[in-house]
């Protein structure tokens, strides 16, 4: 197996991590956790900028779409309902 490879299986694994965080964060019927697996797709939409060699785009991706955003959410959770509803 060259590096190439290697590369390409590594790159396939985060998208399907990406893909099972997505899906998890629509799931999830408890906001708190629908905005913690949001933060974690966006963790590795992070590396996946990374390993495509755009550490600038990576670093950025981290610092706003895991930090800032997640803790704007999880503020505005804490300030309503945890809980989503059912609508009729």
């Amino acid at each position: 197996m060259n590096a190439v490879d290697l590369d390409m299986l590594i790159q396939a694994i985060i998208l399907v991590g990406v893909l099972i965080t997505a899906y998890l964060t629509i799931r999830y019927r408890d906001l708190l956790s629908a905005a913690l697996a949001s933060a974690a797709m966006s963790l590795l939409l992070s590396l996946e900028f990374y390993t495509l060699h755009a550490p600038d785009v990576a670093i950025a991706e981290a610092a706003v779409g895991a930090g800032v955003v997640t803790a704007v959410v999880v503020y505005g959770i804490a300030k309503t309902e945890r809980w989503e509803r059912e609508v009729p």
